[in-house]
């Protein structure tokens, strides 16, 4: 999980857009755009972790307050 490629995708797409990927990612389709990673696994986080930022500034978080707070719920659950 890299925050950076996270913010990146969150700036850059909607929602909608970021569903649509993580359901051709699903189904092992094509993505409709780049989404950074090693593979699979590590696409499938950053576009989930895009997904909650855009969702937490929608409801009126701050951008920067959204994603340390994916990041801590992240290392909370492995850690």
């Amino acid at each position: 999980m890299k925050l950076p490629i996270i913010r990146a995708l969150a700036a850059a797409h909607t929602e909608a857009e970021l569903l649509s990927a993580e359901a051709a990612l699903l189904e092992g389709e094509a993505l409709p755009f780049s989404v950074d990673g090693v593979d699979e696994g590590e696409q499938y986080t950053h576009i989930l972790g895009a997904l909650d930022v855009v969702r937490a500034v929608a409801a009126g978080q701050d951008e920067r307050e959204a994603l340390r707070a994916f990041g801590q719920r992240v290392r909370n659950s492995i850690g």
